[in-house]
């Protein structure tokens, strides 16, 4: 595990400002403070700050190149079936320099297969490597999105990096606001690849790869999770709970300690479980976050599950006075506005961590590959609503609008206005209104608004036909890839740990994408597959207990604590002086919450993040 960096200029030119690249390293230390490498060449420049995880010897640092010295790679991420691939190698001669290091595997794939090498990777990776043999930086990321990288064009030269700052810092310009990327924003709650919130500044978007030669650049995607959705596959709960304890042993392989993120849910139960199968239960460390508001704690769920397994378990207390100490990290360290509150109870479970383990197991993916969001049980339940009579329709929703308001975390009220104010969109609407941040009415709230491109997403999801598979796939090439593994990868990398998700192995995600929709999502449960997988190994009051979620009360925070400071970054003037949000809607909303009348937390938080993001690294 590390972090990323370097240029290149495929057309043989030197490199202009080999300094401002080296320096981009100086940026991304927290991602690797164990050693600082490059390698330099006329035209191209590859940088790594590692994190040494597997293999700590000297001889495993980064950069690694082949033995003519024609090829160098950097990667940040973890090979999972290194050791295959070394030991194919191995036996043809091929002279390694480290004793066991993943990342130095992938040389001689790429010696054999050239670009197609990426494509026989199973693990978590962002990567760069350069071939001298024909001039040609090879930049790729993982299937699921696990691993972020950045690049931009500057003086013909393309630079690139795991995170945005050190792409920023080596501009000679100052950033200039994407109006794609605040679309996608507004609309969804992050940025579609390859967009971003700068002009200039793209992320390569998760199974693709990208070339760049004297022709210029090459975009392809190498793995398409709809070509798996469009082959169902019938399985029994064995060979589910078989696949993921396979991952989990995979993803277990260190040199360094190891944790896992527990919340006392099914997804980090399971893996957690799992990884004490594998290793003796004294050994592993659990970490739950606890809240002082009731409707937001399940660290009594995360210690049940602990006890069960006979874990070291630790609770971190997130007092609202941590939490505002980890809104201002992730603000001031993070050059991307961090739309999900559960970021910073993420971070500090991460710097709780940090003091025990590298590396920490976590139980994102199942949701997408498995079907467990409440959203999935409303696409089943919206295709009946839209067939009722009218009058009905209309009882329904007056009924639900007599509901109290409730700031607690995703009320069953709460749902049930989503539910019926959008339920008769067409299924794409539908999904972006329920799943984002603003949906439809982004284009109401944005100055020159450009609409998100999300319907090559949902169109090119064939075989996957109901709403619900669609949106499943939807999620993991959007949500997941671009939100959640972003929040997930911060806060760890914040505090040098690694995060590691077992289902998103890949023999994990592609069975979980073949699951038929009967066997993920019904009319009332969610995740029915997984739920049957983990019988036997975890309580049946935690395997069907309702889904909550990692969340923080933003609500009460914008009533509370930050009433002044939303006040500031809201006011009229300032909004009309950005032109990124009209103040009439956002006012509007605002008064709302306010008064009582709705629960819009959820909506104003990420416009909040938004201003707090400009002002820190846009405002200069």
């Amino acid at each position: 595990m590390c972090g990323i960096f370097g240029a290149a200029n495929p057309a043989g030119a030197v490199i202009r400002e080999p300094g401002v690249v080296l320096a981009m390293g100086d940026l991304i230390v927290h991602r690797g403070p164990d050693h600082d490498g490059w390698f330099q060449g006329d035209s191209v420049i590859l940088g790594s700050r590692r994190l040494s995880i597997i293999d700590l010897s000297s001889q495993a640092n980064q950069p690694f190149a082949s033995p003519d010295g024609l090829v160098q790679i950097v990667c940040n991420g973890e090979i999972y079936n290194a050791d295959e691939i070394r030991g194919r190698y191995s036996a043809q001669g091929y002279a390694f320099r480290s004793d066991h290091n993943d990342v130095e595997s992938i040389l001689p794939l790429y010696l054999e297969h050239g670009a197609a090498a990426i494509g026989r990777l199973e693990g978590m990776f962002g990567l760069a490597i350069w071939d001298q043999r024909n001039q040609t930086l090879l930049l790729a990321r993982d299937r699921a999105g696990e691993k972020s990288l950045f690049y931009a064009m500057q003086d013909s030269e393309l630079r690139f990096a795991s995170e945005i700052q050190p792409l920023l810092a080596a501009q000679r310009s100052a950033p200039v606001l994407s109006r794609a990327g605040l679309s996608d924003y507004l609309t969804l709650g992050y940025c579609l690849a390859p967009n971003t919130m700068f002009e200039g500044i793209h992320k390569l978007p998760a199974a693709h790869l990208l070339v760049a030669d004297r022709a210029g650049l090459h975009l392809r995607r190498y793995w398409d999770p709809a070509e798996h959705a469009a082959q169902p596959l019938q399985t029994n709960a064995g060979e589910i709970q078989h696949t993921v304890s396979r991952a989990v042993e995979r993803q277990l392989v260190a040199d360094v300690p190891l944790g896992v993120f527990t919340s006392g849910g099914l997804d980090s139960s399971l893996i957690a479980a799992e990884t004490v199968r594998h290793l003796s239960s004294t050994s592993v460390n659990t970490y739950a976050v606890g809240f002082n508001a009731a409707s937001y704690d399940e660290s009594d769920w995360a210690a049940k599950v602990a006890r069960h397994l006979g874990t070291r378990h630790h609770t971190v207390q997130a007092s609202p006075k941590e939490l505002h100490r980890a809104l201002d990290t992730i603000v001031a360290r993070v050059a991307e506005p961090m739309s999900d509150p559960a970021v910073l109870p993420t971070l500090l479970l991460a710097e709780a961590a940090s003091a025990d383990v590298r590396v920490v197991l976590s139980g994102e993916g199942a949701d997408e590959i498995f079907g467990g969001y409440p959203t999935y049980l409303g696409h089943r339940w919206a295709e009946r609503f839209r067939h009722l009579p009218a009058p009905l329709r209309h009882a329904f929703g007056a009924a639900v609008c007599r509901l109290p308001v409730t700031r607690r975390k995703v009320s069953l009220a709460f749902l049930a206005r989503r539910f019926v104010e959008e339920a008769e969109l067409a299924p794409l609407q539908r999904h972006v209104a329920w799943f984002g941040l603003l949906g439809p009415h982004a284009a109401e709230t944005a100055d020159g608004y450009l609409p998100p491109v999300v319907e090559p997403f949902w169109n090119g999801i064939e075989g996957a036909v109901p709403p619900v598979k669609r949106a499943m796939v939807f999620d993991l090439q959007t949500y997941l890839a671009e939100n959640l593994l972003i929040k997930l990868d911060r806060a760890t990398m914040l505090n040098s740990i690694e995060a590691r998700a077992p289902f998103l192995d890949r023999q994990v995600l592609e069975l979980g994408l073949r699951q038929p929709v009967d066997g993920t999502v019904g009319s009332v449960s969610t995740k029915i597959a997984l739920k049957q997988a983990a019988d036997g190994l975890l309580p049946k009051e935690v395997i069907y207990r309702r889904k909550r979620g990692l969340s923080v009360p933003v609500a009460d925070w914008i009533l509370g604590d930050l009433s002044a400071e939303v006040d500031d970054l809201f006011d009229p003037a300032r909004l009309r002086q950005q032109e990124m949000l009209r103040p009439e809607p956002v006012l509007a909303m605002l008064k709302e919450h306010r008064a009582g009348l709705a629960d819009h937390g959820r909506r104003l938080w990420p416009l909040y993040m938004l201003q707090r993001w400009y002002r820190q690294w846009c405002e200069i």
